[in-house]
C-alpha cells in the first residue's frame, strides 16, 4: 500500500476544480480544500472525506482512493446544487492530471448522494470519485 501520492492528488483535483470554467461561471471562487472562518457563501464546493485502498501491482506501489467532493447549497430546491455537481463531474469524471508525485491512472465517477442537511435550510449533493494512482513515478 501507498499513500504517499494522496496529497498530490488533492492538489491536482483541487486546481482542477479551481480552473475550470463552467464551474467557476457557477460559482465563482467558492471552492474550498477547508472551509473559511465565519459565514460561508450560499453556494459553494469542498473537498470532502477520502477513503484510500491498498493496489499495487507488482512493478509500483499503488492504491484506489474515494474521494468525496461535495456542493451546498442554501437554494430552496436542489437545481441549483445539482447543476453545480454536474459540473464538478464533468471537470473530474475521466479527467486527466498531472501529480507532482506518482501518477494518475485513472479517474471516474463512482457515485452521489443528495439530502437536506439539518434544519433544511441547506441541500447537499456529495460526489464520490474513484481514482486509481501508482506511485512509480
Amino acid at each position: 500500500m501507498t499513500y504517499t501520492v494522496a496529497a498530490s492528488l488533492q492538489e491536482a483535483v483541487f486546481t482542477r476544480l479551481t480552473s475550470d470554467v463552467a464551474l467557476g461561471a457557477l460559482v465563482g471562487a467558492a471552492i474550498f480544500d477547508a472551509l473559511p472562518g465565519g459565514a460561508v457563501p450560499p453556494l459553494y464546493v469542498t473537498l470532502g472525506p477520502e477513503e484510500v485502498r491498498a493496489r499495487g501491482d507488482g512493478s509500483a506501489g499503488g492504491a484506489w482512493h474515494r474521494l468525496t467532493v461535495t456542493v451546498v447549497s442554501d437554494g430552496a430546491g436542489f437545481l441549483e446544487a445539482k447543476r453545480v455537481a454536474a459540473a464538478v463531474s464533468d471537470a473530474l469524471d475521466g479527467a486527466q492530471m498531472s501529480l507532482g508525485h506518482g501518477s494518475l491512472v485513472g479517474v471516474q465517477f463512482w457515485r452521489a448522494r443528495a439530502r437536506r442537511e439539518t434544519g433544511g435550510d441547506r441541500r447537499r449533493i456529495d460526489l464520490i470519485f474513484r481514482a486509481r494512482v501508482d506511485d512509480g513515478a
